[in-house]
């Protein structure tokens, strides 16, 4: 006879353990201790098994049935519901472990040994600040395309749309890792291309001739640290990177060959760079030794010694003397590059060359080979005629520069 709420309610502990029996197999054990525990009897080959559906009033009567239900199927397609269950309860763990934060910092971990120190603190501070408050603590298979829209709008919407782009790229490769090792059906972060507007690139104008020799006698004029003063000549006559500048330690100059050789691990492509050095350049290099020689960077941060100098510094000394920020021409650190494959690509050099000297990345594996050891001569001939051009432009009568308010002023040369 089918068991009913009232009868389940009304079972009493006995000094043994006794059986309540509903139908299709499924009963009631109450055991001396008063707990009441639902139970199934089935058959498998032949055999018979007690599968645990649960203790009452926990799961109720209608629930046991259900669950009996379900086992039933599984056992007449051979499946044993226990060992079911057991299944379920690791892949639940498993799920629990994959988070899309745990998958991420994996895949992090995974590439981050050809990333630049700047790249990955990009990746990592953003994937803080805008990804894992929302997403983070989810199981990666439960993350959503609607989750990751929200993100990549609310990134949007504070401007910044550039950040906006890079979190869906950077969640869409987690993605395809996370289907790679099998924790991951698809790429949700792949239905977003479009969703977000990618912004007009304004490249910075490269300075003109008559621009360099007004920033040359600005620069001679500049009431801040000698240390920034030489790091902007340097990055006109050198024009490297910011960062490659900035972070540049001692150990990495030789004085006797003319040469800075840039590890792998500081630069963009990952590749050594070498960097013939001028005259001028190493006239700088040494005056600089003099400030900051027993230390381990080029140039220190002044709050923070241990560490170098911050990626504002430049920019900041440029606005200081009207060639960036508002009301200027819009000139930063990084223009020095374009500045000098403007004019040198002007002055008739191989392109060849002047892409090598600004650690331009090589399509051709074999053909980068060939660059680096064969245009060296040519790169050094044309580092030390750029850097006597630059001191060509600093003997140029003064130009009007327009300042930070605005107005025209003109700099006083000096003799050289």
């Amino acid at each position: 006879m089918p068991l009913t709420d009232a009868k389940l309610r009304s079972a009493k502990a006995d000094e043994k353990p006794y059986k309540i029996s509903d139908s299709g197999g499924l009963y009631l054990l109450v055991k001396p201790n008063g707990s009441r525990l639902w139970r199934w009897k089935y058959r498998i080959a032949g055999k018979e098994n007690h599968y645990a559906i649960g203790e009452y009033p926990a799961i109720g009567l209608a629930d046991a049935r259900a669950q009996r239900d379900e086992a039933r199927k599984l056992v007449k397609e051979g499946v044993h519901p226990s060992h079911n269950r057991q299944t379920q309860r690791l892949a639940q763990a498993a799920e629990g472990a994959n988070t899309f934060q745990a998958v991420a910092e994996e895949w992090i971990g995974k590439k981050k040994p050809g990333w630049t120190p700047y790249y990955l603190r990009q990746v990592t501070r953003f994937m803080a600040s805008d990804v894992y408050p929302y997403i983070g603590p989810l199981p990666i298979r439960s993350v959503t395309a609607a989750h990751l829209l929200e993100i990549v709008r609310r990134v949007e919407g504070r401007g910044a749309e550039t950040v906006a782009l890079l979190v869906r790229q950077w969640c869409s490769a987690i993605f395809r890792y996370a289907v790679a090792t099998l924790r991951a059906d698809g790429d949700p972060a792949a239905a977003l291309r479009g969703a977000i507007t990618r912004p007009k690139v304004e490249h910075r104008k490269p300075l003109t001739r008559a621009q360099i020799t007004a920033f040359l006698k600005a620069l001679d004029g500049f009431s801040g640290f000698r240390t920034t003063t030489i790091a902007l000549r340097l990055a006109l006559v050198t024009f490297v990177r910011t960062v490659e500048l900035r972070a540049a330690e001692w150990s990495e100059i030789d004085f006797d060959r003319a040469e800075w050789r840039i590890p792998a691990e500081r630069m963009k492509m990952r590749e050594p760079h070498l960097v013939p050095l001028s005259k001028q350049a190493l006239a700088l290099l040494r005056e600089l030794h003099k400030l900051t020689g027993n230390q381990r960077w080029l140039f220190p941060n002044y709050r923070r010694p241990e560490t170098c100098m911050t990626a504002t510094t430049l920019n900041r000394a440029l606005e200081r003397m009207g060639f960036n920020g508002k009301d200027s021409i819009g000139f930063s650190a990084h223009g020095f590059r374009a500045t000098a494959s403007t004019i040198l690509n002007e002055a008739g050099y191989r392109a060849d060359v002047i892409e090598r000297q600004l650690a331009h990345k090589e399509r051709n594996t074999v053909r980068a080979s060939y660059n680096q050891a064969e245009y060296l001569a040519e790169r050094r001939d044309m580092m030390q005629q750029w850097a006597d051009l630059v001191d060509g432009l600093a003997e140029k009568p003064p130009l009007a520069v327009k300042a930070k308010t605005g107005r025209a002023k003109t700099q006083s040369a000096k003799p050289r």
